[in-house]
C-alpha cells in the first residue's frame, strides 16, 4: 500500500482566493511542501500573477506572501492510496472537509482547481451545497501536463482579476 496523506490548508480569514491541488506528489510529501518538484510550474505561475518572485523565496516566505495576497493552498484529496505521483493512479480516496473550510473563510470569493482531478473531485464535493463563488479550472502546474507555460500562464492570470 502507499497511503499518501495532504497537508494542512494555507488560509486565514483574509482569504479570497483558494486554489486547490488534488494530492501532493512524491516530491511535495518528501519535502512537506505544497509543489515542491522543481519542475512544478506552481510558484513561477503565482508569481505573474502577484508581481512578486516567489521561486527565490524560502518556503516559509511563499506561503506568508500568498496569504498576504489573500491566496490560500489546500488539497481535495485528504488521503489516497497512490503508487507515485500521478494522479490517475489515486484510488482508495477520502476526500477532505471543502465545505467545512469554505464555511470558515468569510473573504473567500474564488475557487480555483489545479488540474483536472482537482476539479472533477472539487465539484463533486461542492455540488454537495449551494455555492456563490467564481470557480475557475486551471490547467495544471504539474510537468506531467506538457501544455506550454505561455498557455498555462495565461489562463491562470484570470486570478488576477479575482485578487482585486
Amino acid at each position: 500500500m502507499h497511503i499518501k496523506q495532504s497537508f494542512a490548508p494555507i488560509v486565514n480569514d483574509q482569504t479570497r482566493v483558494l486554489i486547490l491541488g488534488s494530492l501532493p506528489g512524491d516530491a511535495s510529501l518528501k519535502q512537506q511542501q505544497y509543489y515542491a518538484h522543481p519542475q512544478n510550474r506552481f510558484w513561477h505561475l503565482l508569481s505573474l500573477i502577484i508581481d512578486t518572485n516567489l521561486v527565490d523565496m524560502s518556503y516559509p516566505e511563499r506561503l506568508q506572501t500568498l496569504l498576504e495576497n489573500h491566496i490560500g493552498l489546500w488539497d481535495v484529496v485528504a488521503q489516497a492510496n497512490r503508487q507515485g505521483s500521478l494522479d490517475s493512479q489515486i484510488r482508495e480516496r477520502s476526500d477532505n472537509d471543502l465545505l467545512g473550510l469554505i464555511k470558515s473563510l468569510p473573504e473567500l470569493k474564488t475557487i480555483a482547481f489545479n488540474g483536472a482531478t482537482a476539479n472533477k473531485i472539487g465539484r463533486q464535493i461542492l455540488s454537495r451545497q449551494q455555492s456563490d463563488f467564481q470557480i475557475l479550472n486551471l490547467p495544471s502546474s504539474s510537468p506531467a501536463y506538457t501544455v506550454a507555460f505561455a498557455l498555462k500562464a495565461e489562463m491562470w492570470l484570470a486570478l488576477r482579476d479575482c485578487l482585486s
